[in-house]
């Protein structure tokens, strides 16, 4: 059983798809472009502002304008990253189950501190939570393991004594390489395309209270 539970935050503890969604199509209005549908953004909400601005704009880090329309959709999502964030169905339960067995639980996130802290205090976690680390917290974010290790280090626990849930392939990727199990969240924000089964996580499930069974 492992000691310490962390979590991917946008798509494996929180949904935050609505909200990072809705800045994006401000922004394309703003472009003089149609909103898109939810659901075609969906899948690229994990991916951060690199895949919604890939997604809204067709944009790649390589483009001359790419860090000045990021820097406008942070801008736009700093306004409306409150409006609905929801745990995920189930996952409040699993928490709950969490503390009840005196386990510990933290949040590893690629999203920026600015945005990390508030939405924590929003939902209610900040002081739930044993760790909280951003992206921007260590010299590389996932899928560097850099930002696990740091979450060791907080805790004072070894890497093998923890349990990574994340629904992107460098959260899996970042968890293998820092020592830690992995879990897939099934229920996150995958794509059609994307290849699971390649990304050789310790388990897959398809909803958070399938977590409950392997905290045991």
């Amino acid at each position: 059983m492992a000691d310490v539970i962390l979590f991917d935050l946008d798509g494996t503890l929180v949904d935050t798809a609505p909200d990072l969604a809705y800045a994006l199509n401000l922004q394309r209005e703003r472009h003089g472009l149609a909103a898109l549908p939810l659901d075609d953004i969906r899948p690229f909400a994990s991916h951060g502002s690199r895949g919604l601005l890939h997604k809204g704009f067709g944009l790649t880090m390589d483009d001359s304008e790419f860090e000045t329309m990021r820097n406008e959709y942070l801008a736009i999502y700093d306004e409306v990253f409150a409006r609905s964030p929801v745990l995920f169905s189930g996952m409040a339960e699993v928490l709950a189950h969490i503390e009840s067995q005196s386990l510990r639980w933290g949040v590893v996130t690629n999203k920026p501190r600015r945005f990390t802290e508030p939405m924590m205090q929003v939902m209610g976690l900040s002081r739930r939570a044993a760790c909280v680390v951003s992206g921007d917290d260590a010299a590389r974010a996932k899928p560097y393991p850099d930002t696990l290790l740091l979450a060791c280090a907080q805790m004072a626990v070894k890497p093998q004594q923890c349990l990574y849930i994340g629904d992107a392939e460098r959260d899996i990727e970042a968890g293998r390489t820092a020592g830690m199990k992995t879990v897939l969240a099934m229920y996150g924000y995958l794509d059609d395309q994307d290849q699971t089964e390649q990304w050789g996580a310790d388990a897959m499930i398809d909803q958070p209270l399938d977590l409950i069974a392997l905290i045991h």
